[in-house]
């Protein structure tokens, strides 16, 4: 309740989110975002990725989300296997 209340004040105070906003981790992560973004970009277009079609994303995406899972449980069993 109260950090909700502190949250709201903060959000609404315009001269904080100023200073906030021309302070320099705000002015080097909104930086970094955006190279981020034009990287992918880049990097989408050169893979072919940007003009997939949404049934082949879906794909992709659930092969992706599938190999992790594999990667995440040969991990586990490794950690198993390995005496401490």
């Amino acid at each position: 309740m109260v950090f909700r209340f502190l949250l709201r004040y903060l959000a609404n105070n315009e001269q904080l989110i100023q200073r906030m906003a021309e302070s320099y981790p705000m002015r080097r992560a909104a930086q970094m975002v955006v190279s981020i973004m034009y990287r992918s970009k880049n990097m989408a277009q050169e893979r072919g990725i940007h003009d997939m079609t949404p049934e082949r994303f879906k794909s992709f995406i659930s092969f992706f989300k599938d190999n992790i899972k594999k990667e995440i449980e040969g991990v586990k069993d490794q950690m198993k296997k390995k005496p401490f």
